[in-house]
């Protein structure tokens, strides 16, 4: 662990883009007290994924040099939704499932978090506020300044739509800092305008401005976009062991470095095969979120899949529905494979599809749709699906 200020300065900007104003953690470091260090999700989605790791890993390394990590469910603002990156007005999200989401949020979280060392607040404690608390904030900024972001920007000058109501979220995220009392808030590089302007917020509430740091973005499985369950690139953090592994496997190779640094934190061995890095990478990853024993397991189960009964790495997906949870398997392979229904009964009473690599027995024509999920169908040889359901 780093002795001094200015060596734990080093340590926790080390991986992350910026760190803002220049000098700054390193002063407040040197304050000899623990720092409220601020972290805020809005639960749109039930999940946190790896990508999310990334930030979370971070706010742990603060814990484990002794400060306080003030967690904020966005419940309030989740309602508004981010326009972070937005070319649109986004729909309106239902109540009832932003509560829903948040409940899971945490105890995903504390999957990284020392949930000792964390202090969990949601907004709406503070953003269901009297319309004359709503005036104060709204005097802190301009219109200019919101429009300065680039996002924004982009869609005031192309004549798109900008909400009154999107335009108030920085605004909101701001406040946060104010009602929490910040003294670091982290973010990924998509969040660098409303941390930035939530420092002018505090300084209109008379209180110390936060210091700033951004993270890089993860790069979902495909190694082009950015991690996320709308592109179905994701890896996330409650899935089963065997699809955290699988998934990671499929991980293209320019990707590896970016994965390693950021959450293995260590380099990317140029000794080692590319399959022999991802391996490293499955595995300690797995065993981050579900230990080592079903690290170990998750492994396994990949070799008797991929190696022994020779399936592909890349396997095309397939998506399919159920008739009241229950999937008729002659009419799957059908669609999935291109076969006749009879056709795959005939597969089927040969013993010639396999479930994961097991073989089905024949009379069995009708599956949970559970069972099917995430699973690789196989007929003959070389033909494969995973499966998917809508």
């Amino acid at each position: 662990m780093p002795d001094t200020p200015g060596e734990a300065a080093r340590f926790l900007t080390r991986n992350a883009v910026e760190a803002l104003p220049e000098g700054e953690l390193e002063r407040q470091l040197k304050q000899d007290r623990p720092l409220r260090v601020k972290l805020g999700v809005d639960p749109t989605t039930p999940d946190i994924h790896l990508g999310h790791t990334v930030v979370l890993r971070k706010l742990r390394e603060f814990q484990d040099l002794g400060h306080t990590v003030v967690l904020i469910i966005g419940d309030y603002t989740a309602r508004v939704g981010d326009p972070s990156g937005r070319s649109s007005v986004r729909p309106d999200v239902d109540p009832a499932e932003i509560d829903r989401n948040a409940d899971t949020y945490t105890e995903q979280a504390f999957k990284v978090l020392d949930r000792e060392r964390t202090e969990v607040r949601r907004n709406g404690e503070w953003l269901d506020m009297p319309m004359e608390d709503l005036f104060r904030l709204a005097r802190t900024s301009t219109v200019a300044q919101i429009l300065e972001r680039d996002d924004f920007a982009k869609r005031y000058s192309a004549r798109r739509p900008i909400s009154i109501l999107e335009l108030l979220y920085p605004l909101l995220q701001g406040y946060d800092s104010v009602a929490v009392r910040s003294d670091v808030e982290l973010g990924g590089t998509d969040q660098k305008f409303n941390i930035l302007l939530a420092r002018d917020i505090q300084q209109a509430y008379d209180m110390p401005s936060q210091s700033v740091l951004t993270m890089p973005i993860l790069p979902g499985i495909d190694g082009e976009q950015k991690m996320s369950k709308s592109l179905g690139n994701y890896v996330g953090v409650h899935e089963p062991p065997d699809e955290v592994f699988g998934k990671l496997m499929r991980l293209p190779d320019p990707a590896m470095p970016v994965y390693f640094d950021l959450l293995l934190d260590e380099p990317l061995d140029r000794a080692q095969s590319p399959r022999d890095q991802k391996r490293t990478l499955a595995r300690s990853i797995t065993e981050q979120l579900h230990g080592s024993e079903a690290a170990a397991t998750a492994e396994a189960h990949f070799d008797r899949l991929h190696v022994e009964r020779g399936v592909p790495d890349d396997v095309e997906e397939h998506t399919f529905s159920s008739d009241n949870g229950t999937v008729h398997l002659p009419a799957l392979l059908a669609d999935a494979f291109g076969l006749s229904r009879s056709e795959g009964r005939r597969l089927l009473a040969q013993a010639g599809v396999r479930l994961d690599g097991e073989p089905l027995e024949g009379e069995e024509v009708d599956l949970p749709a559970a069972r099917l999920d995430g699973a690789v169908l196989q007929v003959g040889r070389r033909r494969f699906k995973r499966l998917r359901q809508l």
